[in-house]
């Protein structure tokens, strides 16, 4: 689906997911070899799993020393997965690798927030959707997006940088949401005031079209 605008918010908690990803891969890796080094049969499988993992911690290391913004772990989980799937013991780890590669995901998905005639739409996990009449007042303002719900609910949060994308300005968006704020109003022509403490001076939005 189409949004005439669709505003992307930053997203916390990606280095403490990263780190995590590390340490898990990192110490079944060495689990493999070791229980290959000290067992009576070695299984080449955990060993390639073993080298691979490792090899991808490698590449991602060089990728974020490089200055790649954003790295994933995803994959490398999944190996980790297969990895004591492949274990004669606690093989009910792997199960938990492949939750924690979906959930990598989800955390680095960029959470957007798309805006229509009819209705705001936020990306989540299981996708939110509101009429326009749920909100008292909708701004985008200094690069901090605000959702006044009209059960007293206050949503506030940063939006992302984004180089490569043509920036709207807020006051074009900000008109555009007092519009439809007052057509699900019923009272045509209504604005809506600014939030305490905030003015409508336009300045370079993170939106896009």
């Amino acid at each position: 689906m189409r949004y005439q605008y669709v505003v992307i918010l930053k997203k916390d908690g990606e280095r403490a997911t990263d780190l995590l990803s590390i340490l898990l891969c990192f110490c079944s890796a060495v689990i493999f070899l070791y229980w290959q080094l000290t067992g009576a049969h070695p299984n080449y499988f955990l060993y390639a799993v073993a080298v691979l993992i490792l090899g991808g911690l490698v590449l991602n290391t060089i990728a974020r020393r490089k200055g790649r913004q954003q790295v994933r772990y995803r994959y490398i989980l999944l190996l980790a997965a297969l990895g004591w799937l492949g274990m004669p013991f606690l093989p009910w780890i792997g199960i938990l690798f492949v939750v924690l590669s979906f959930l990598e995901y989800q955390t680095k998905r960029p959470l957007e927030i798309g805006f229509d005639r009819d209705q705001v739409v936020i990306n989540t996990l299981f996708r939110q959707r509101y009429d326009w009449s749920s909100f008292n007042n909708v701004l985008l303002k200094d690069g901090l997006l605000t959702l006044d719900f009209s059960n007293n609910r206050l949503l506030q949060k940063e939006v992302a940088d984004d180089e490569d994308e043509d920036d709207v300005e807020e006051e074009e968006f900000n008109a555009y949401c007092r519009d439809r704020l007052a057509m699900a109003s019923g009272l045509p022509g209504r604005t809506s005031d600014p939030l305490p403490g905030q003015t409508s001076d336009p300045l370079p939005g993170r939106t896009e079209s």
